[in-house]
């Protein structure tokens, strides 16, 4: 008796609660901490003004970044008042450099990353779709790439194909797009586990394998 009358106060106070507070989803919770965190706002502030200032770089850089000047060549920081950064040691200015540079680092950084979890996220969602072999097979090329270091693992293929942006967007997502795979096998397997534990979910779940096997059969069969 005493254990079923524990619950009653907070049940009483979450009936009493609005109802605002008891439909709040995930993100919007995200979103009311964050609005809370000023070092998070002011840092996230930086980032989209460097962003901005990236994308905008042919509008707000005050010189070209590859003009040389052999007469403007190490000039100071703030000299008469044009290179607010100063001078390289070609004359380039070092701010409009900057500017133009936040460009490359910016396509260097998000273009890989995207590349990554489309590639991992779509071995892993066909093993974990398939399963049998497929995910046997799909699943041992990731322990291959698992074997070695991402880092190290880029370095090699850029060292093998040479240099340049284009190979380093193609090594960066070779060399981590490993684990996108396994999340995205680990949370297909789990989905296809709690689905099929209701009648609804066992019968879509067996319609969904008997369509994958038909398919399967169809692109193996010989024209």
């Amino acid at each position: 008796m005493s254990d079923t009358a524990l619950p009653l106060p907070r049940l009483a106070a979450a009936e009493r609660a609005p109802r605002s507070a008891r439909a709040r989803g995930y993100w919007r919770t995200v979103g009311r901490r964050l609005s809370r965190d000023y070092v998070t706002l002011f840092f996230a502030l930086v980032i989209v003004v460097i962003a901005l200032a990236a994308i905008l770089a042919p509008l707000i850089a005050p010189f070209d970044p590859n003009a040389t000047s052999i007469v403007n060549r190490l000039k100071p920081i703030g000299y008469k008042g044009l290179f607010i950064l100063g001078t390289d040691e070609l004359g380039r200015d070092v701010l409009s450099r900057l500017i133009y540079g936040g460009r490359i680092s910016l396509l260097m950084g998000l273009l890989p990353v995207g590349l990554a979890t489309c590639i991992g996220g779509f071995l892993g969602l066909i093993a974990g779709f398939a399963g049998g072999w497929v995910n046997a097979l799909i699943m041992r090329i990731m322990d291959v790439f698992y074997a070695f270091p991402s880092v190290l693992l880029a370095v090699v293929i850029s060292g093998t194909m040479g240099g340049g942006i284009v190979v380093s967007l193609v090594a960066l997502p070779l060399g981590s797009f490993r684990r996108s795979a396994a999340y995205r096998r680990r949370r297909r397997r789990r989905f296809a586990a709690a689905t099929s534990s209701t009648p609804r979910g066992r019968a879509a779940h067996r319609a969904s394998r008997s369509c994958s096997t038909m398919c399967c059969a169809m692109c193996s069969r010989p024209c």
